[in-house]
C-alpha cells in the first residue's frame, strides 16, 4: 500500500477511487466501468503533476525524507555489479550509517561511499538512521585513500540528516573525522562524484560531497541544518520549519542557482518513491556522464578542477 504525504491527500482521494472501481470490475459487481477508471487514472496523474511541479520548500523536504524513496543500498544493488564491502576504520570499529565498498559501475572499476537510513525499523537502527560516527567518516577516508592509491574513481551517494550528535561520537572526535573527511576529498588525485539522493545535511554531508561533480535529485534538499534545527535555533520554536525552509534556499534548484551543485537529476512524476527504478536508472546515467567528462584528466589537473571549482562557490556566494 502506497504512503501519501499530507499534501497529496487530493492524488490520494482519486487514486483510492481508481482502486475502488478497479476491486468493483473484478469481483464483477459492477457495471463496465474501463472507461471511468482511465479518466480518473488521467486526472490523477495530471494532479500529480501539477502538485509536484510547485511544491514548496517545506514539500521537498518532506518528499527528500519519504521511507519509501530509494536509499544507498538500493542504489548499489542495481548500479554496481560484484560490489564487496569494506568495514571498519582500522581505529576504532565499524560504523553501518555509512556503507563503502568497491565494485563495477558500468565496467569500470569504482569506489562507493554511501549513507545508509534503512528502510525497516531494524534496519534504520542498524544504520543509525543514516547519521554517522567519527568512524564512519574514517572509513570512508580510508576507502579514498586506497581508491586514490589505485586509480580508481570515488562515487559518494549522500542522504543523510546530519553527523551523530552523540556524547560518543563527540569524545572520539566528530568534528576532526568530518575535518579529515572533507579535506581527503580535495585531496585525492581521481575523479570523485557525489550525489545528494535525499536530505544532505551540514558537514555529514560535505564530509563525502566535496567533488569534482555534485548532482542532486530533484525533490532532495541540501542545508547546513535542519529545517527544524534551525527554527529551533532562531525563535525556539520547531513548528516554524516551514518558514526556515523556505528562507534558507535548501532545494535543489536554488542550489544549481547559487552554484553550489553542478546538476539537478530528474526524478519520476510524484518523485523517486513512486518509480525507484527510474530514478535509479537516471542517477545511474548522470554519474555516468560526470565520471565521462573527468575521464583522462591527469591527477593534478583533477585536483586543481576541484580545488577552483569550490573556491569559485565562496567568492560567488559569499
Amino acid at each position: 500500500m502506497r504512503s501519501y504525504l499530507d499534501f497529496e491527500k487530493p492524488v490520494a482521494e482519486l487514486e483510492a477511487k481508481v482502486e475502488e472501481l478497479r476491486a468493483m470490475e473484478a469481483s464483477g459487481n459492477a457495471v463496465a466501468v474501463g472507461d471511468e477508471i482511465s479518466k480518473l487514472e488521467v486526472k490523477a496523474a495530471l494532479a500529480l503533476k501539477e502538485l509536484y511541479t510547485g511544491l514548496t520548500p517545506w514539500q521537498k523536504t518532506q518528499v527528500a525524507r519519504h521511507p519509501e524513496r530509494p536509499h544507498c543500498l538500493d542504489y548499489i544493488s542495481t548500479l554496481i555489479e560484484s560490489f564487496v564491502p569494506l568495514a571498519g576504520d582500522r581505529k576504532y570499529g565499524e560504523d553501518e550509517a555509512i556503507v563503502g565498498g568497491f565494485g563495477r559501475f558500468r565496467g569500470e572499476s569504482v569506489c562507493v561511499i554511501g549513507h545508509e537510513k534503512g528502510s525497516t525499523t531494524e534496519s534504520r537502527l542498524k544504520h543509525n538512521f543514516g547519521m554517522a560516527r567519527p568512524e564512519g567518516y574514517r572509513k570512508a577516508v580510508r576507502l579514498m585513500e586506497m581508491a586514490d592509491r589505485f586509480d580508481i574513481p570515488v562515487i559518494c551517494l549522500v542522504d543523510t540528516a546530519g553527523a551523530y550528535p552523540g556524547i560518543g561520537a563527540e569524545e572520539r572526535g566528530q568534528a576532526e573525522a568530518i575535518a579529515r573527511s572533507t579535506e581527503t576529498c580535495l585531496a585525492i588525485g581521481v575523479p570523485n562524484v557525489a550525489v545528494i539522493l535525499g536530505e544532505g545535511g551540514s558537514g555529514g554531508a560535505i564530509a563525502i560531497a566535496t567533488a569534482n561533480r555534485v548532482l542532486m535529485l530533484e525533490h532532495s534538499i541540501y542545508s547546513v541544518i535542519s529545517p527544524e534545527g534551525a527554527a529551533s535555533i532562531l525563535w525556539r520554536d520547531t513548528s516554524k520549519a516551514q518558514e526556515a525552509a523556505t528562507n534558507m534556499k535548501i532545494t535543489a534548484q536554488d542550489m544549481v542557482r547559487f552554484g553550489v551543485i553542478d546538476m539537478i537529476v530528474p526524478e519520476p512524476n510524484g518523485g523517486a518513491h513512486r518509480d525507484p527504478a527510474a530514478a535509479m536508472a537516471a542517477v545511474g546515467q548522470a554519474i555516468a556522464n560526470a565520471l565521462s567528462e573527468l575521464r583522462g584528466l591527469d591527477r593534478d589537473t583533477v585536483r586543481r578542477q576541484r580545488r577552483e571549482k569550490f573556491l569559485a562557490m565562496g567568492r560567488t556566494t559569499g
